[in-house]
């Protein structure tokens, strides 16, 4: 069973609201931003992300595909591990220049937040996920088990 592509809507919407309302005020807070600066600046993140994301997975799964033969529901442990840290790498990358345009952040700075920002979002990532599987579980999983 999978979640319908409404639920996968409802649900990447929420995450993203909750990544905004946790990380704006923690970079006003740091930085001493505004909270429209600040929202913008992580708005501008969370929209980068979205749309890099789907073009990460889509080049991976097509070129593990095209080398391996292997789908990426097959994709064994070590690979997992790999295609998530290259997404982290290659997300550093893609947002850095956000950071340092619109943050006004020189290059370290910039890298060291994005790389704090990383950090905050898998950890928040885990629990909104944990959470929300515990609200909102995949219907019909229960007679599949």
């Amino acid at each position: 069973m999978l979640r319908s592509r409404s639920e996968r809507v409802i649900q990447t919407l929420t995450y993203e609201i909750g990544g905004l309302a946790i990380a704006a005020p923690i970079y006003a807070l740091i930085f001493g931003a505004g909270s429209a600066e600040s929202l913008g600046i992580m708005l501008a993140l969370s929209v980068a992300v979205l749309l890099w994301t789907p073009f990460f997975n889509t080049v991976c799964d097509y070129a593990e595909l095209r080398l391996v033969r292997r789908v990426a529901s097959d994709r064994p442990l070590k690979w997992r591990v790999l295609h998530a840290a290259g997404l982290e790498v290659s997300t550093v990358i893609v947002t850095l220049p956000i950071l340092i345009v619109l943050g006004g952040h020189g290059f370290l700075e910039a890298l060291l937040l994005d790389i704090g920002l990383s950090a905050l979002y898998a950890a928040y990532g885990f629990v909104f996920h944990l959470v929300y599987d515990r609200l909102r579980p995949v219907r019909g999983a229960e007679a599949a088990s």
